[in-house]
């Protein structure tokens, strides 16, 4: 398969005749790579330990979506909570445009879960047993032989079982440990569910990491085409100088510039693009061209920079302004998102309340009373069990009781209770519906008080006498 120069009117990845073409990058080495490095261990190390560090009894993060309890960082959330996540992905997003506003597609490249697993793992085993980049390319070209059947069968199984551990980790972020663990000793049949979900994770992940690649950030991710909208000619991004490249040319040319067109920065990009041609949507500003192309720089004798992290604005000779319209609003947008957020997670409460009215009748009249009922819901979200007090509020009006819930009522750690409140109002005390509320408080501290509102109704008051039948009541 002849491989021809990349350029911008086609994707690299596709070849002259329609066919699917491999990207094999090359190895390199560098401050960028190391860092890049450094940082993915880090990420994986956060994810694999996530859920084994407890905080406050729990995993760090658990989401216990049977349970509808959701563990994050000490933090313990109900199925009321979840609107907080709105802040949660309108954080990601701002971020996102922050991000992006000033340093370009650099989250793409360093810290994107799909770039890790790829280029940290997945390639790194690919590496090791295939060898670098060339190597690649000539062992993808040669003939089936048993040698080569034998490295794809290694290479393939190993992927296998990488997908299948990433797909386990995930799954213990939403079912314990030791039930995973029993999980995994059990047979499928007792878990179907767990099973079917780790199992299209792992097929999953391995198609994705073993063939699709690269196509993922060029097809499927909408980032990339945001990135136009969300960059200016101010923003850094990984560029190539041309004024100082160009033309280029062999060590010893005369008039050449800097730029000796060796291709090293094509060879270990991870899309297989020409940073020499501009920004380019499959760009992910992993800057592995950046320290392949310092790498050559130095070997020739010339000074590194020639592709670098700066500005379209900085690369035509002018300075990069940091302090911009966008870059205001997006930080603005950032900062808001964070104060709210902030604040609605100091206001969340260590009880979840619900009431509402009990299906049925709205109310009953009996011996001279009138009785509303209600199911009250109760939620510790603390790890250790909780005495709550369920009363009316102080303004309530006379005469209003409430019976079958006003004594202590103990909730499990992390557990729920359901029970019914029965509020009676003498008949006669009745003049229309009633709005008060029901407050909760803890014992015996009185801290963590949730106030629910509540309305009481009862027959119409004037169907008591011969009144509604006066016409002159109806009469303008």
């Amino acid at each position: 398969m002849s491989r021809s120069l990349p350029n911008l009117i086609s994707v690299t990845t596709i070849a002259p005749d329609g066919s699917r073409r491999t990207v094999q990058p090359a190895d390199v080495r560098g401050r960028y790579t190391f860092w890049r490095r450094v940082t993915a261990v880090v990420l994986l190390a956060v994810y694999i330990l996530l859920p084994w560090i407890p905080i406050n009894g729990s995993p760090a993060v658990f989401l216990d979506v049977a349970h509808r309890r959701f563990h994050i960082l000490g933090f313990v959330l109900a199925a009321e909570d979840l609107w907080l996540g709105f802040f949660l992905v309108t954080g990601v997003a701002f971020s996102l445009f922050y991000v992006s506003a000033l340093m370009g597609r650099v989250w793409c490249g360093w810290t994107c879960p799909y770039t890790v697993f790829l280029e940290h793992i997945y390639r790194r085993v690919e590496r090791w047993i295939d060898g670098d980049g060339p190597a690649r390319r000539k062992l993808e070209e040669a003939p089936w032989t048993v040698g080569k059947a034998v490295r794809r069968v290694f290479k393939h199984g190993i992927y296998l079982l990488l997908s299948a551990f990433i797909a386990h980790v995930f799954l213990s972020y939403f079912v314990s440990l030791r039930q995973l663990y029993a999980m995994m000793q059990g047979p499928p049949s007792q878990h179907w569910l767990a099973f079917g979900v780790v199992a299209f994770l792992t097929a999953s992940l391995y198609f994705a990491f073993s063939w699709f690649r690269e196509q993922f950030c060029i097809i499927l991710c909408p980032y990339g085409r945001l990135q136009s909208a969300l960059t200016d000619d101010h923003t850094v991004n990984v560029g190539y100088d041309k004024t100082r490249g160009e033309p280029r040319g062999k060590v010893n040319t005369p008039g050449a510039g800097d730029c000796i067109n060796c291709r090293r920065c094509v060879q270990v990009c991870p899309t297989g693009i020409d940073i020499r041609n501009g920004l380019q949507l499959e760009c992910i500003g992993c800057a592995a061209c950046v320290d392949a192309c310092d790498d050559i720089m130095a070997k020739v004798g010339r000074k590194p920079g020639l592709i670098r992290h700066d500005s379209l604005a900085a690369f035509k000779g002018g300075r990069t302004r940091w302090v911009r319209p966008r870059t205001v609003l997006y930080g603005l947008l950032l900062a808001c998102g964070m104060i709210v957020c902030s604040l609605s997670l100091l206001a969340v409460k260590p009880v979840g309340v619900s009431l509402n009215r009990l299906t049925g009748a709205p109310y009953f009249v009996n011996n001279g009373e009138i009785r509303n009922q209600f199911q009250l819901r109760l939620v510790n979200k603390r790890p250790r069990p909780a005495v709550y007090r369920v009363a009316l509020a102080p303004d309530a009006p006379e005469g209003l009781r409430l019976t079958d819930a006003a004594d202590a009522v103990e909730v499990p750690a992390l557990g729920e209770v359901v029970k019914t409140v029965v509020l009676t109002l003498p008949k006669d005390h009745f003049r229309g519906p009633i709005k008060t509320q029901l407050s909760i408080s803890t014992e015996p501290d009185g801290r963590a008080q949730v106030a629910r509102e509540l309305e009481f109704l009862g027959p119409d008051p004037r169907l008591q006498n011969d009144e509604y039948l006066n016409p002159k009541n109806y009469l303008r």
